[in-house]
């Protein structure tokens, strides 16, 4: 016999799961993308979703509204795993009124991330919404005004990642750039305060939308995104990859994850990796691939500012971030990009109690007028304030040049690094042999017969009197010269000794990082 209240909740189960309908749903796939749902099939483990307000409908009755409802409305929420560890997420729905953002929509939103700053546990937010639902006016927007207020109380408390799966236009794109990192697809995702057609309206400028807000634009020139990927499916994996490096809260450490690889390992080709001349480049990423374990490194932000490479790896299967200067591009320089962007690093990294790792080879700062009048003193000092403010674990590998301001920076003993060494090939100094010499031996350059023979000598003897990591080591500000293949187990035993590292800042209701 039937029982017609079971048979009632199995109908609006699965009404509530169709979303917009099956024609919607269909178009949604026509356009290379997956329905809310299945989304969150890919990004959790199988089987563990529990969802949640999934017969919540929307309260607007002006504009014929009162006749177009579905349940949930246009965001799907709940629960579930990454790898056996819990997370909470919500999904927009694209098929229920374009996954505009209601009253509901919003509060719906509001819940899960309550309960996931109350039980300590990450959220991910797929974003897939044409914004604010006009036909609710100014209830709609106090509802975004809602989730931003939670995204910036939930703000080092728990990893927030947002996924844009589709348009994430005006207000909306908020939120996501309130959270710790932003994952978006490459042809089907969409950032921007406002679109070409307003842009071409207000300023006359033709632009399309992946030029204005495409995951290219945002991963390699405006730096508001992390990752652009090919897929759908690419992104979510990828999220799913990154929550392995990450604690659930900043009350715990990041997961622990044993390697076969040796902790004694010492690779020789550290040795010659870096040039004998010191104006060629190399590639940072081999000297990481050759230390951490497996030689894997789950780079961010890797179109972005190039001159520095931030990410993260293991090291003696504990969690750490790298922050190092890329030699490859613009020699290494630090310039008001690449500051900005290891900057929001390091502070990701020390919200979260995950080891700093910083390889350092930097020139100084990159000179300009643009530079200085895009405010190059005010973006380094984010840098220098990253580094002085965070109390986790944090050492400092010098491989090559270590010169100015730069030198102080990058996590130098001064600011409270806790290990610094240096390879033999490293050069500390105020400015390059070449700089110093000019300004030092102005005189005798210009009172000598053979001007270039005697800068060539001065250079020479400046060179091996100065840079190299000597000086530097006999006051102290250096722990240790080692060679390049003594780095991995180094990095090890000092990650080993620094486990149970108590550093504080002084009592205050938060600091004035220059912004």
């Amino acid at each position: 016999m039937s029982d017609p209240k079971a048979e009632k909740l199995i109908e609006l189960r699965e009404k509530a799961r169709m979303g917009g309908g099956e024609a919607r749903i269909e178009k949604q796939r026509q356009q290379g993308k997956m329905t809310a749902r299945e989304r969150i099939e890919v990004l959790l483990d199988r089987g563990s979703f529990h969802e949640i307000d999934s017969f919540v409908e929307h309260r607007e009755t002006n504009f014929g509204m009162d006749k177009k409802k579905f349940l949930g409305d246009s965001v799907v929420t709940g629960w579930g795993t990454i790898d056996g560890r819990l997370v909470y997420v919500y999904s927009q729905d694209f098929t229920v009124f374009g996954g505009s953002l209601s009253e509901v929509h919003a509060q719906k939103i509001c819940k899960i991330m309550d309960m996931a700053v109350k039980n300590g546990a990450p959220i991910v937010g797929i974003n897939d919404s044409g914004g604010a639902r006009i036909q609710e006016g100014v209830v709609s927007l106090g509802g975004f005004a809602d989730i931003f207020l939670r995204n910036t109380l939930a703000s080092g408390v728990v990893p927030q990642i947002s996924a844009i799966m589709g348009p994430c236009a005006g207000g909306a794109v908020y939120s996501p750039a309130l959270t710790d990192f932003i994952f978006m697809v490459k042809k089907t995702s969409h950032m921007f305060i406002t679109g070409p057609d307003v842009v071409k309206t207000v300023t006359g400028e033709e632009v399309t939308f992946e030029e204005l807000g495409g995951a290219i634009t945002h991963n390699q020139i405006s730096g508001v995104a992390h990752m652009a990927t090919d897929s759908e499916e690419d992104c979510l994996y990828l999220i799913r990859e990154m929550m392995s490096y990450l604690p659930s809260n900043n009350m715990e450490d990041a997961p622990f994850s044993a390697s076969a690889d040796d902790p004694l390992r010492a690779d020789k080709e550290l040795d010659t990796i870096v040039p004998d001349n010191p104006n060629k480049p190399y590639d940072i990423r081999d000297v990481i691939g050759h230390i951490f374990d497996d030689g894997k490194f789950y780079e961010t932000q890797e179109l972005f500012a190039s001159n520095v490479v931030v990410g993260f790896a293991r090291l003696g299967g504990h969690a750490v971030g790298i922050v190092a200067n890329q030699p490859m591009v613009l020699a290494g320089v630090l310039d008001i990009d690449a500051s900005e962007k290891a900057a929001r690093f390091v502070r990701f990294c020390d919200c979260f109690n995950i080891p700093l790792i910083v390889f350092e080879d930097v020139p100084g700062f990159l000179p300009g007028v643009n530079q200085e009048h895009g405010g190059i003193i005010r973006k380094g000092a984010k840098l220098l304030y990253a580094f002085c403010e965070a109390t986790v674990p944090k050492m400092t590998v010098i491989t090559r040049k270590a010169y100015g301001g730069a030198y102080c920076v990058m996590n130098s003993k001064h600011i409270r690094s806790d290990l610094n060494f240096a390879w033999p090939t490293s050069e500390i100094a105020v400015m390059g042999p070449d700089g110093a010499v000019n300004i030092v031996f102005r005189r005798d350059l210009a009172d000598s017969d053979d001007p270039v023979a005697k800068k060539e000598e001065l250079v020479n003897d400046y060179r091996d009197r100065f840079a190299n990591p000597y000086v530097a080591a006999r006051m102290g500000f250096v722990d240790d010269v080692i060679l390049p293949h003594e780095t991995r187990a180094r990095l090890i035993n000092g990650l080993n000794m620094l486990q149970n590292k108590r550093d504080t800042n002084p009592p205050k209701k938060h600091g004035n990082i220059p912004l």
